[in-house]
């Protein structure tokens, strides 16, 4: 056996001489380091040697098939040495000829709009803040004013990770994020119970929903909350805020109207639509003829999520609102189809 690895061995280092070509060194491969080559014929002979001869037939198969391996290597970096440099003797290769451009990374496009509408509020005065992705029944809804159930969680079909709604308190992936409010107040109301610090924040994150996927409706999809809480915060307060936010993002000449609306956690509850940039206001596909498109909700926050927040709501008083930056993404840039976003399709985001 030592005798026949020793012939494989040679013979395969004089075929390997004979090879001038990257398609013959992969037949030498093949043929010499394959799984039907001789060399791998031998090592499915082991099993039948006698167990004194074993350890020497493997350690010189082994050494055998190393030496091949490396002088194939050597062999392949010097064919494609030669090969690079017949390539620069026989073609034409113009120096001045500019490069090629390199392609470089640029932002998401919601991520574009979400940091306008960051600079946009830092300048009024709020500062971010960032809650958990996962929470409890309690934060995501109970504390919210969305009692067990209560007609408006159905309109936020939820992803349940542990549990049931029918339960005392599962845990889902948030479906908005306004459990952040209670967070935030509470941390604040933990610093001083009697007299909190007021609030005065917006919170960007993913949500989740299990909804039907649509044009118009994904099952997650960001969304920027905003909170105030202080004394005497009424809703002019608010109304001020929200139309100057309108005017920094989308133009100073756009129009905005407030309409009633309803929210648990907020009363009294708005909705807020701006003058469709596309027609001006007089009536197009965009804005469904009606000359408006509805960018956000918004309202006062309700009193029961003020004291589960621990602000005493006959003191204190707040505005919430919430956007989502594919919805503002979708009417900036006229972008019909929400699904767009999330594909990951080069073609549409080389676009922005």
């Amino acid at each position: 056996m030592l005798n026949q690895l020793e012939e494989i061995e040679q013979a395969a280092l004089v075929a390997l001489d004979e090879v001038e070509d990257e398609q013959a060194m992969e037949q030498w491969r093949v043929a010499n380091l394959g799984r039907s080559s001789p060399l791998m014929a031998v090592f499915d002979q082991m099993r039948d040697l006698p167990k004194d001869e074993r350890p020497a037939i493997g350690r010189r198969s082994n050494e055998v098939k190393q030496k091949l391996e490396k002088k194939h290597s050597e062999k392949a970096d010097l064919i494609n040495q030669l090969a690079l440099q017949k390539s620069l003797e026989t073609e034409r290769l113009d120096v001045t000829m500019p490069g090629r451009p390199v392609s470089l990374g640029r932002l998401h496009p919601i991520t574009t709009t979400m940091r306008q509408i960051y600079r946009i509020f830092a300048e009024m005065g709020f500062q971010i803040y960032q809650s958990r992705d996962v929470e409890t029944d309690e934060y995501n809804f109970q504390l919210l004013n969305f009692p067990p159930h209560h007609p408006a969680r159905e309109m936020q079909d939820s992803f349940y990770i542990a549990g049931h709604y029918e339960e005392d308190n599962p845990v889902l992936l948030r479906t908005h994020t306004s459990p952040g409010q209670i967070h935030k107040m509470r941390e604040h109301s933990a610093i001083n119970p009697k007299d909190p610090p007021e609030i005065r924040i917006i919170l960007p994150g993913m949500c989740y929903r299990h909804e039907q996927i649509s044009a118009r409706a994904e099952s997650q999809f960001t969304q920027v909350e905003g909170l105030a809480v202080g004394k005497q915060i009424t809703f002019s307060d608010l109304k001020g805020t929200l139309s100057d936010f309108n005017k920094r993002m989308f133009g100073q000449n756009v129009r905005s109207r407030f309409r009633a609306s309803h929210f648990p956690f907020t009363e009294p509850s708005a909705e807020v639509d701006i003058e469709c940039f596309v027609c001006g206001g007089e009536g197009c596909p965009v804005c469904k003829r009606t000359g408006w498109l509805e960018i956000l909700g918004c309202g006062m926050v309700h009193p029961i999520v003020l004291q589960n927040g621990g602000y005493d709501p006959n003191i204190y008083t707040g505005f919430a609102f919430g956007m989502g930056p594919e919805r503002i993404t979708m009417l900036r840039h006229r972008v019909e189809d929400i699904r767009y976003f999330w594909a990951n399709d080069v073609r549409f985001l080389e676009q922005f």
